[in-house]
């Protein structure tokens, strides 16, 4: 009998001090107490591996994930500024999430001594930031949650909302003392807050034909800008070729005139010339063409006169050369 019980002991002992031994994954902090106070933080990254501590219930060892964290925030409903009119506007739901993280082992031991889990960590979390995101939401324009953009556009918004939700950038009547929330957090919690996106906007109900009448005026203005744009393109267009065509009609019909002056400045030095060289051949040859032109338009008896030099060939037709042999 007392042999079994040396075999119990001893089982016992090893098994005991096996608690002892502990590893550090490289994804965690692993937190040693010793009675419930901190005695070692190991950081994953540089200390992972096999550790020895005092057995269990003397030392203990909590882990803390290091690595990102990821939650959603819960919709969050709060009303936009007319800034024309400065009142309130609609009323938009806004969903967002959160990126965290425990950065080193300094944060860790604040961590487990503030907060403990990650759950924990997300109901305090969440109230902060949903009170931000509303306030940032409550200076924000409906228009501008709703214009058109294109997505260098989209991408400058979302980063902007991200630095107001944080803190990083002023809004509205925000006090400049304030301390920015990542600092904060990360001061009182040992939380860093990597990211704060905004999902979506989605519109209730009673607000959503509001939304819709928006979106359509803002799609008709951008119709209207454009086809103002196009016709002022269509009326430049069409100047510019009407332009160019009467400037060519212009150029081509100076050209004609010049070449037909040409023309018959040279058709009358050939006829000058050939006139200079047998006048009775020219005049032989005027006459011919004046009998074709009566001849060809009337078929009336002809009265000549033999006094009229016109019809002289007519009377007195010159006489054939005689024949030389």
């Amino acid at each position: 009998m007392r042999r079994v019980w040396w075999i119990v002991a001893v089982v016992f002992l090893f098994l005991w001090g096996q608690s002892a031994l502990y590893t550090v994954d490289q994804g965690e902090f692993g937190y040693v107490t010793r009675f419930g106070d901190p005695t070692a933080t190991h950081d994953g990254a540089s200390d992972a591996g096999l550790h020895v501590k005092l057995p269990w219930p003397i030392d203990s060892v909590q882990r803390v994930d290091r690595r990102l964290q990821v939650f959603d925030l819960p919709p969050t409903e709060t009303l936009t500024r007319d800034r024309q009119g400065r009142t309130v506007d609609k009323t938009i739901a806004v969903d967002a999430f959160v990126c965290w993280r425990v950065p080193d082992a300094a944060a860790a031991d604040r961590f487990i001594r503030t907060v403990g889990t990650p759950e924990q960590a997300r109901r305090l979390l969440t109230p902060r930031l949903t009170g931000r995101l509303a306030a940032v939401i409550s200076n924000l324009p409906l228009d501008d949650v709703i214009k058109v953009a294109d997505a260098a556009g989209l991408d400058a918004r979302s980063d902007r909302l991200r630095r107001q939700i944080l803190g990083l950038e002023r809004v509205g009547d925000d006090d400049p003392s304030v301390e920015e929330l990542p600092t904060a957090v990360l001061r009182d919690y040992g939380i860093e807050l990597v990211e704060v996106r905004l999902r979506r906007f989605t519109f209730p109900e009673a607000v959503r034909a509001g939304i819709a009448e928006r979106i359509r005026s803002e799609r008709q203005r951008k119709v209207a800008d454009y086809q103002s744009e196009g016709n002022r393109e269509y009326t430049r267009i069409v100047s510019e070729a009407r332009r160019d065509a009467a400037k060519t009609v212009a150029e081509a019909k100076a050209k004609r005139q010049r070449i037909e002056g040409e023309a018959d400045a040279e058709a009358d030095g050939i006829r000058n010339d050939a006139h200079s060289r047998d006048r009775e051949f020219y005049a032989f040859l005027q006459k011919l063409a004046a009998y074709k032109l009566m001849l060809s338009e009337t078929r009336d008896v002809l009265l000549l006169s033999s006094k009229n030099e016109l019809f002289d060939m007519l009377l007195n037709p010159p006489k054939l050369a005689p024949k030389k042999d």
